[in-house]
């Protein structure tokens, strides 16, 4: 501190942080290091303009807002001193770090008092401070090194680091970390939904349909999802293998007990890549995303089937249909293509166009075959006064446009629409 400075003149903010992931488990909790400071600023005389409180992790550069709101009060004058527990509170990076040095540099902050230090713009007291903070991430950056060094240590172990999968419990014993053993009530049904799609052909969405009829429920008490369903036939802990981290191309070989083995494994994986229909290109429909459904309001997608003829030509048809989002047991029938343009067309008369847009983009089309009649063709240009009749045209497009057309037609409803038992409504 610059000695012509009165300590009557500093202007201390109490900051007190505690991470959320505790990075230090011996480090006092917020409202003890309140209660510390305060009383250490009593006996000190100190004046606390003000208190504040944050619970962010000090690891990453700009990541605390409560620690950045004090920063640029400090520039603005509100405060020109910091009193804190201890130099790490402040910050465990070296951005973080240098943001308060510079700060002292600048004359701005004149002092930062810990339960034990007092730092000011003194060059060896700078020095102290940016080592003790140096010092905090050099113990934050090794927790990182030891936390990776012990779960790979675990996995060559043959314990797998993290939650068990759905048919295990993880072992709560302080001296059993890492390990699970088999969940007795949910196993024996995890071994049945391999076996049912290696041995009956079931499809995911057939055992989620099962697994509800069951009412399955995780150890949480949850239901399982459809994602859920596959995650657990494709995951090869259940045979004894697992990697880790996903997508590290590190295998272990669990010491956990298998609820099946790897033939019954490989058999299940062999089903699903039979019944897997990969997209081979990304097929674009007219309709589709415009429209909900009007039983469950799960939007309405669409899919293409080909006939072939006797003459040996193949007939291409589209079915619109509820993706049954919402509720997977959504009644609501298909529609083809035809049908759906047929009941769109029926609406034109009655749903509420946004006519200028409709008739501006006449308007546009007019003109660019005007450019194309003189411009190619060298035919005199001609001014001529059309009156567009807007719901003819939607009509026109419905039946005639382009796909693209057709998608910007219904973008310019006001209304949404609803597909039901093949018939189409809006509201």
């Amino acid at each position: 501190m610059d000695k012509t400075q009165p300590l009557e003149a500093l202007r201390y903010c109490l900051y007190a942080r505690k991470s959320t992931e505790a990075e230090d488990k011996q480090a006092l909790s917020i409202e003890s290091q309140v209660k510390e400071m305060q009383a250490l600023a009593t006996r000190d005389g100190l004046r606390i303009v003000e208190i504040k409180r944050e619970a962010h992790s000090s690891k990453d550069v700009g990541q605390r807002p409560v620690y950045n709101e004090m920063l640029a009060e400090i520039r603005s004058g509100k405060f020109n001193a910091i009193l804190t527990w201890a130099p790490d509170r402040l910050s465990r990076n070296a951005g973080d770090l240098g943001s308060v040095v510079d700060l002292m540099d600048q004359k701005l902050l004149h002092e930062i008092r810990t339960y034990g230090q007092k730092f000011t713009n003194n060059p060896n007291e700078k020095f102290l401070l940016m080592i003790l903070g140096s010092q905090a991430k050099l113990e934050n950056d090794n927790k990182a090194v030891n936390v990776k060094r012990g779960l790979r240590t675990r996995c060559e172990m043959g314990w797998r680091p993290g939650v068990a999968p759905t048919g295990y419990l993880n072992e709560k014993h302080v001296d059993k970390k890492c390990q699970c053993r088999i969940d007795p009530k949910r196993a024996p049904i995890i071994k049945q939904m391999f076996e049912k799609v290696a041995h009956e052909q079931w499809s995911g969405r057939k055992l989620y349909r099962w697994l509800c009829e069951t009412e399955f429920k995780t150890h949480r008490g949850k239901p399982l999802v459809l994602a859920n369903v596959y995650i657990i036939l494709r995951n090869p802990f259940y045979y004894g293998e697992y990697e880790y981290p996903i997508g590290s191309g590190q295998w272990y070989t669990g010491k956990h007990t298998p609820i099946i083995d790897k033939v019954l494994y490989e058999k299940v994986q062999m089903t699903l890549n039979e019944n897997f229909i990969p997209k081979t290109e990304s097929k674009e429909f007219a309709f589709t995303k415009l429209i909900r459904c009007g039983y469950c309001g799960s939007g309405i997608s669409a899919d293409e089937k080909f006939k072939k003829l006797k003459d040996g030509g193949v007939n291409r048809h589209v079915y619109y249909f509820c993706t049954k989002a919402r509720n997977i047991d959504c009644k609501n029938s298909p529609i083809n293509e035809p049908g759906l343009i047929e009941e769109l067309i029926g609406l034109m008369d009655t749903v509420d166009l946004d006519e200028l847009g409709i008739r501006t983009r006449i308007e546009d089309e007019i003109r660019r075959f005007n450019k194309f009649r003189s411009g190619v063709l060298g035919h005199k240009q001609d001014k001529v006064e059309i009156d567009v009749d807007v719901r003819n045209y939607t009509k026109y497009l419905l039946r005639e446009g382009t796909l693209i057309e057709k998608r910007e037609l219904l973008g310019c409803l006001q209304s949404k629409l609803f597909l039901r038992d093949k018939k189409i409504t809006f509201e």
